[in-house]
C-alpha cells in the first residue's frame, strides 16, 4: 500500500466536502508529473488531504477505493510512450485530521527536505515516503 498526498483549494472542494459527498473521483489534474503519480494508484492505498490556500494544512486521510482509470473526457489520448495521458481515481474520507499539519510544521523539519511538498510547491499530487508518512500521521493525528 502507498500513501498520497493530493492538494486542493478547499473552496473548490475540501476535506468537509469529501465527507458530505462521501466519495468522488480524483480530476481537474493537468500537471504532467501528477498524472505519472496518478497513473500508479491503486485500490487501497491512501491519500492525505491537503488543503492549499490560506490553510496549507493535512484536512484528513481518505482512502482509494478505485486505483487509476482513465478520464472519459480525454479517452484516448495517449502519452508518447502509449500510456493513458489523462486519468482519474475515486476515493472516500477516511479520517479527519485532529490538528492541522501545517506547512509551515512540515518545512521546520529537516526530514521533509526532500518532500515533494516542499520542494515542487506546484506538484498537486505526490508519493508519500514511508518514515515521512508516519511523520504526518503523527503530526496531523491520525
Amino acid at each position: 500500500m502507498t500513501t498520497w498526498l493530493l492538494k486542493t483549494e478547499p473552496d473548490d472542494y475540501s476535506y468537509t466536502d469529501l465527507i458530505r459527498d462521501k466519495r468522488t473521483e480524483w480530476d481537474g489534474v493537468a500537471n504532467p508529473a501528477a498524472q505519472k503519480h496518478m497513473r500508479d494508484i491503486k485500490k487501497g492505498d491512501e491519500a492525505f488531504i491537503y488543503h492549499t490556500g490560506a490553510e496549507r494544512a493535512i484536512a484528513g486521510i481518505a482512502k482509494v477505493v478505485r486505483g487509476a482509470y482513465e478520464d472519459p473526457a480525454h479517452e484516448g489520448v495517449r502519452t508518447a510512450a502509449g500510456d493513458v495521458k489523462f486519468t482519474l481515481f475515486d476515493v472516500a474520507p477516511g479520517k479527519a485530521a485532529k490538528t492541522p499539519g501545517t506547512l509551515a510544521e512540515i518545512k521546520a523539519d529537516p526530514a521533509f527536505k526532500d518532500f515533494d511538498l516542499v520542494r515542487q510547491s506546484r506538484l498537486s499530487v505526490m508519493p508519500v515516503p514511508p518514515k515521512l508518512d508516519a511523520k504526518l500521521r503523527k503530526m496531523a493525528g491520525l
